[in-house]
């Protein structure tokens, strides 16, 4: 670039382009969307970019718009090409007004790629999303350290297959990658790879290592950046020996809450004797 910190402000964010990375600002308003808003900001290392493109958009905009090497971002891994146009954070729609300025960023962008070069990224080279990270999807709560995924099954939606099995804690080292079918879409869903398990259930509402998503549950804003934390997390650790995580005690007030709803349900009918009382006996022990 010919400047250190020339900044190209559009519609939703702003870029800043230095000498090795474009700095991406996203907006925080009303109309700017929910993942844009979840990103913040993010720098993007220029050999981790393909090619650029400047197009004419909807409604007097042009589009700039800069192509990731594939497994450069661990966002867009995990998206896996599901993102709608409106929600890629490679995007940058401009006023029709800027398109001169537009290009001249663009061809500055190009004659920088040519050095680089486009070959697949042999590593992530875009920093993942900063854990901790949680969301609620339909059937439980998804939570990440940083080490170890957890799933907290709700009583109201899991499967008896999922309570049954209890509450699930993964560690990295126990994982080979991630499943991520956006919750716009039908069975959406985020399902955990192991290492040297066998093939998991058809149905994601069976699977221990899976969360389900819903009308108003693991929206993208929250639950791809979880994703994409995870799949850094895994790649970065690579094939080691697994490493038997200790359980963190539970908060006794949550523990009665669960016991609570576990007694409403046998109540009901729709727990055993026998599956109440093995049930309760577990939650006791997390004491």
């Amino acid at each position: 670039m010919s400047r250190m910190g020339d900044v190209l402000a559009g519609f939703h964010a702003a870029w800043e382009f230095e000498s090795d990375s474009v700095l991406i600002r996203y907006e925080r308003g009303i109309r700017t969307p929910k993942l844009f808003q979840a990103l913040g900001e993010r720098r993007i290392p220029l050999d981790a970019l393909a090619g650029v493109t400047l197009t004419p958009g909807r409604r007097g905009t042009v589009v700039l718009h800069v192509e990731p090497r594939p497994g450069a971002d661990p966002l867009m891994e995990a998206a896996a090409g599901q993102l709608k146009d409106g929600c890629d954070p490679y995007r940058l729609v401009l006023p029709a007004d800027k398109e001169t300025l537009a290009e001249y960023y663009a061809d500055e962008l190009r004659a920088r790629l040519t050095e680089a070069g486009s070959p697949p990224a042999e590593r992530f080279l875009v920093p993942a999303p900063e854990v901790p990270l949680q969301f609620k999807a339909y059937d439980g709560k998804a939570s990440f350290d940083g080490r170890t995924v957890h799933f907290r099954w709700f009583w109201t939606g899991a499967s008896s297959a999922k309570w049954k099995a209890g509450d699930q804690s993964f560690p990295v080292s126990e994982l080979s990658g991630v499943e991520w079918r956006s919750p716009e879409v039908f069975e959406g869903h985020l399902r955990l790879e192991r290492r040297d398990a066998g093939a998991p259930p058809a149905q994601a509402d069976q699977d221990p290592a899976a969360v389900v998503f819903g009308l108003g549950y693991g929206p993208v804003h929250e639950s791809l950046p979880f994703a994409a934390a995870v799949l850094a997390a895994v790649r970065e650790r690579g094939p080691v020996a697994a490493v038997t995580a200790t359980a963190p005690r539970r908060d006794p007030a949550d523990i009665a809450e669960r016991i609570r709803h576990l007694g409403e349900l046998h109540q009901a009918g729709l727990v055993t004797d026998e599956e109440f009382s093995v049930k309760k006996a577990e939650l006791l022990a997390e004491l």
